[in-house]
């Protein structure tokens, strides 16, 4: 991510931190909700769904930023480099993921909680390798 488009996120970000919440990761990602049932790598598992998230069927661009103790999730504003609406705030406690999936232009994994029946996969594109690696160092893989 630029350092333009960083700067506006993190300035999003910084009226929901909590005290000496740390970001740790802002990256420009692809989510769509799946179903965990329909996922084998989670057969036995539930997904994530946070207070208000809004189901998202086909992948949308949108703007992550992972903190220490949570994720951000914005929608990406298709021609300006500013963060358009918060989606959702996801804990990070609890979470796990699927197996890294490598494809030709993107990566991606599936992240969820024992709570729940929908998971949110994150598609990474290429360039995001350093990004999608430090996450999923942070979450971790599920069973």
């Amino acid at each position: 991510m630029n350092g333009k488009r960083r700067r506006l996120l993190l300035a999003a970000i910084d009226p929901m931190l909590e005290p000496e919440e740390q970001v740790e990761v802002a990256t420009i990602v692809n989510l769509s909700s799946v179903s965990v049932r329909r996922t084998a790598a989670f057969a036995a598992a539930s997904a994530i769904v946070s207070g208000g998230m809004a189901v998202i069927p086909v992948p949308t661009p949108m703007y992550l930023a992972m903190t220490d103790r949570r994720f951000f999730v914005f929608r990406a504003n298709p021609t300006f480099a500013r963060p358009e609406e918060h989606l959702m705030t996801i804990p990070r406690a609890g979470l796990v993921r699927s197996e890294i999936k490598e494809r030709l232009l993107n990566s991606s994994f599936v992240v969820s909680s024992p709570d729940n029946e929908q998971g949110l996969k994150i598609i990474f594109p290429l360039v995001g390798r350093k990004d999608r690696n430090a996450i999923a160092a942070a979450v971790p893989l599920g069973g």
